[in-house]
């Protein structure tokens, strides 16, 4: 039997990707994927339009990537198979969502000083369906002319503690896995070696994160073997994907990075510990 596999990142146009839902699934299907994971940033709208697109041949896994402030630093935890149509849990991501966009509206305010100019209303309005980040803003700096390529926003202007940079809104970190397991989900650190802090990681395995995302388009084979380590040693999952945001990078990533069908199995017998204990 052929082996299957899934890629367990994947972003759509309701936060920072490019790609529709419709996209995502041919995509996935174009690649022979088994299953993929929407984890769109503090959003779940795409979930269900992928579900629906999906049919039998494509297994869509309910995600999230949630945003942590810690210590300065933007963290990433990916929550898998949330329950993502109960109340509390949009509302509590459509309230961080609203936090967002006055953020952005502070970041445009901040580049207007530096001579860059950014219709608030129009980035809005073309960032669409769910929760705008400083991407968008990268883009649309670059697509009106104002900047030569996406990374230079965030090397002059909108990386982190540069001088249009706003703190990004997020969740407290105890608080952010607290809420994926609430939601019946798998809490993961998502791409440790981005984040480049051992120290936090370790922090966030205190704080019942259930697994690491070893492997990630940006982690070399190196930091891969350093973060499975970590994640056997302390008895985690070991999970990964590409981060695919559809047409945001040089490539479509989708199936760059993929896991075997095991992993997902694994997720979903953690998945059902969580809840049993929950329901205990």
């Amino acid at each position: 039997m052929n082996q299957r596999y899934a890629d367990l990142h994947v972003h759509t146009y309701f936060s920072d990707g490019t790609f529709s839902p419709e996209e995502v699934v041919r995509t996935a299907k174009e690649k022979g994927l088994a299953a993929i994971a929407i984890c769109d940033h503090d959003s779940v709208d795409g979930i269900s339009p992928c579900i629906k697109l999906a049919g039998e041949e494509l297994e869509i896994i309910p995600g999230v990537e949630l945003t942590v402030i810690k210590e300065r630093r933007e963290v990433h935890v990916l929550g898998y198979f949330v329950s993502w149509e109960e109340k509390w849990f949009v509302d509590t991501l459509k309230d961080l969502q609203e936090k967002r966009v006055k953020r952005m509206r502070k970041m445009i305010e901040k580049l207007a000083h530096h001579g860059i100019d950014i219709d608030a209303e129009e980035l809005l309005e073309e960032s669409g369906q769910g929760s705008v980040g400083r991407l968008h803003l990268a883009r649309k700096m670059a697509q009106t002319g104002q900047i030569p390529t996406l990374q230079t926003a965030f090397d002059k202007y909108i990386g982190d503690l540069k001088p249009c940079y706003v703190e990004d809104v997020g969740f407290e970190a105890t608080q952010a896995v607290d809420t994926i397991i609430r939601a019946g989900g798998v809490p993961v650190i998502a791409h440790p070696g981005i984040l480049g802090n051992d120290d936090l990681v370790r922090k966030f395995i205190r704080y019942g994160i259930r697994g690491i995302e070893a492997f990630h388009i940006d982690q070399s084979s190196s930091v891969s073997k350093k973060y499975q380590k970590m994640a056997e040693e302390n008895n985690l999952l070991i999970t990964g994907g590409s981060d695919c945001h559809g047409l945001a990078k040089k490539e479509v990533l989708m199936g760059k990075v993929k896991v075997p069908y095991p992993v997902v199995e694994r997720l979903k017998e953690e998945r059902d510990r969580i809840r049993n204990k929950s329901a205990g």
